[in-house]
């Protein structure tokens, strides 16, 4: 069906992305492909669907394929019936049934006297029943987009289907028919995904990284628990190369302290015995050359073990490596900070809900805003954090200080570097060299310092504000968490998860991602 053999591709700036990627895909297999945010995943599947060509290898496939693409606002100049490419077949039938039986018309329709119902259909179970094939992209949101793309799956009936974080922008609904698709299909698919829901109804992991692809023959829960294996024995194997140096440091003192004590008693023994001044200078460069040469040794040992821990300690999970502070965070537990009774909110006489809304939040709780698209769920995180008054009912706030997390991480100013950025939040006046140590604590190296925020990645962002969060050493009342997870792999998904468990005050979430809800120890849910 798919077979990857030697496939290397280098950016246009030079920078290589992966060398020598090899995979075989055979018919009806169900593949997640993972691995850390700018390993290429998307790149990749752009390979594979002949959107971008590879620097060398190559790439075979035996059937069609479909690509369903990660949905930025890349598409909003197309019609929806140029997105799902049937616009020409379409306008074909058309001319075809208005009496215009041309040969350039049948060329172009193919024989597909139905393509027009099926993407009726497929419109349809993706419900999308109110838009037209010829509405503009632009005019949709993001969940409608992506449904757009998975509709044209059954349009195009291929044999290979690519899909691209398709869960992003995805209400609750949309994703359980996702899934159902997923469950229920036939067809070969490849797919990109953080969505762990996802993941594990697919039957094999392949991780990507530089260096390959590593295949793991099981669902993602079948993965966590071969990389735990895996992780335990690193951690191991730094433990014992940690004790290994400590041996030999102390080895190289205690080896050392002997000679040099041995040396100082041959020197008292030779001017005792008074020996000429000739030779005791040459008995001492021989025991001073001596001493070299073992330090030489132990030196050499040392360093090689000090290289190899090195090495080990780069391959441990960057989770492990991220220090945070919240820890000592506990803004008034149990303190009131929103109380709200009976409100609503609209638009001229059109109310938001059809049943206002009575509730509470106080200090240290976790709360999940749950509803389908469209039914508010921003509006009362406005309401909630006074940037909105509600037009009917009562609703007292009392929180002193707060921090909103979307999905775009717009806390981060895409005008500053990423060391100017951090220091806008240096209240506590740290010296600079004390803020780059932090900087790297959140795997921000010498050469991320002056990069411009405006081309991190959403993981690179959300762990940049982290930092910015930890500098500021003020903990809020509350944290808004609005999609944060909708552009971020799984390995940063994971530092956000322990930041946030780490953090003692209150949260309001916003996610269709029940895995994340449930990491994250939601305590109870308001639905709109």
């Amino acid at each position: 069906m798919l077979v990857i053999q030697n496939l290397t591709y280098i950016h246009p700036d030079r920078e290589l992305l992966f060398k020598n990627i090899n995979l075989t895909v055979n018919r009806r297999d169900k593949i997640a492909l993972i691995g850390n945010n700018g390993t290429g995943k998307s790149t990749l599947l752009k390979i594979i669907a002949g959107i971008l060509t590879p620097s060398s290898g190559h790439v075979y496939t035996d059937g069609t394929f479909y690509y369903v693409p990660q949905i930025f606002g890349q598409y909003n100049h197309l019609t929806v019936a140029q997105a799902l490419q049937a616009e020409d077949k379409l306008q074909a039938l058309h001319k075809i049934l208005a009496g215009n039986l041309t040969d350039a018309c049948i060329a172009k329709l193919e024989d597909d006297w139905t393509v027009e119902e099926r993407c009726i259909e497929a419109l349809k179970y993706w419900k999308l029943e109110d838009v037209s094939l010829s509405q503009k992209m632009e005019t949709l949101s993001g969940g409608q987009k992506t449904k757009v793309f998975l509709a044209g799956i059954s349009i195009h009936q291929p044999e290979l289907v690519l899909l691209d974080e398709p869960s992003n922008h995805l209400d609750t609904s949309s994703r359980q028919a996702l899934y159902d698709f997923i469950r229920s299909t036939s067809v070969t698919l490849l797919a990109v995904s953080h969505d762990r829901k996802l993941l594990n109804l697919l039957n094999s992991i392949c991780e990507l990284s530089k260096d390959g692809i590593t295949v793991y023959g099981g669902n993602y829960d079948f993965y966590e628990e071969q990389k735990i294996i895996e992780n335990q024995a690193l951690h191991q194997s730094v433990k014992t190369k940690e004790k290994e140096l400590q041996k030999a440091q102390e080895k190289e003192r205690e080896t050392l302290e002997r000679q040099q004590k041995r040396n100082a008693r041959g020197s008292n023994w030779q001017q005792k015995k008074g020996m000429p001044k000739a030779m005791m200078n040459k008995m001492k460069n021989d025991a001073e050359k001596s001493l070299s040469r073992l330090k030489d040794v132990h030196i050499e040992k040392i360093n090689t073990l000090a290289q190899t821990l090195n090495e080990l300690k780069k391959e441990l999970p960057d989770i492990d490596r991220i220090k945070l502070n919240f820890d000592d965070s506990a803004p008034h537990r149990g303190k009131i900070l929103v109380c709200a009774n009976s409100i609503n909110f609209g638009y001229g006489k059109q109310l938001l809900w059809h049943k206002a809304l009575n509730f509470h939040l106080t200090g240290g709780e976790r709360i999940a805003l749950k509803g389908l698209n469209g039914a508010g769920k921003t509006t009362l995180i406005k309401i909630i954090l006074g940037k909105l008054k509600p037009i009917s009912g009562k609703i007292s706030v009392n929180i002193s200080q707060s921090i909103y997390i979307d999905q775009d991480y717009s806390l981060i100013n895409n005008l500053l570097t990423v060391y100017e950025q951090a220091r806008q939040f240096n209240f506590t006046a740290l010296q600079e060299h004390e803020i780059k140590i932090r900087l790297n604590r959140f795997l921000f190296a010498k050469e991320d310092w002056s990069k411009s925020c405006s081309v991190l990645s959403g993981g690179e962002k959300m762990r940049l504000m982290l930092c910015c969060l930890t500098l500021s050493n003020c903990p809020p009342d509350i944290i808004v968490l609005d999609e944060p997870t909708n552009n971020l792999d799984i390995r940063n998904m994971e530092i956000l998860i322990n930041a946030i468990n780490k953090y003692r005050g209150a949260i309001v979430a916003v996610s269709h991602d029940e895995y994340f809800l449930k990491k994250i120890n939601i305590d109870r849910e308001i639905y709109l």
